[in-house]
């Protein structure tokens, strides 16, 4: 067995474990990993904009907001974006600030029919210290100093 399957039975199994309505979960070294290996995955950042701006973003991530800020209205058209920004055979994963708001675009494309959707588990940067309210500091992309880079 190759990492590849390797990588993406796990999610798979996280996925089957927790019920999810898309392919699976993956953690956040496993998605950096797979992007290395894999040809044509790609990571969608579902943050907003301004999100990406003030806290970074992992290079060549495809971005589509789940939702704008202020106010948080959601994108009505996310999944016309989403399929004009990728491939529709690539493996998709889902990326946001915790793992909330990229599980509903997960949970959406699946419905919608795509195949190949992931969440990525902790999001960007993770979840809140429950000690300190500050994020970054617990779990995430940048705490587990997976490549990014401040826009």
């Amino acid at each position: 067995m190759g990492r590849i399957t390797e990588l993406l039975d796990a999610a798979h199994s996280r996925g089957k474990l927790r019920s999810l309505p898309y392919a699976g979960a993956l953690e956040p070294q496993e998605a950096c990993e797979l992007l290395a290996l894999a040809p044509g995955t790609r990571l969608v950042d579902v943050r907003s904009c301004a999100e990406r701006e003030f806290a970074g973003a992992p290079p060549n991530a495809v971005h589509v907001e789940w939702q704008s800020w202020p106010g948080w209205a959601a994108n009505p058209h996310f999944l016309v974006q989403l399929a004009q920004a990728t491939d529709p055979e690539s493996l998709l994963f889902f990326i946001c600030r915790n793992g909330q708001r990229s599980h509903q675009a997960a949970a959406a494309c699946a419905a919608a029919g795509r195949g190949g959707c992931y969440n990525v588990l902790e999001g960007f940067e993770g979840r809140r210290d429950k000690t300190t309210g500050r994020r970054n500091t617990t779990d995430g992309w940048k705490r587990r100093d997976l490549p990014w880079r401040q826009n």
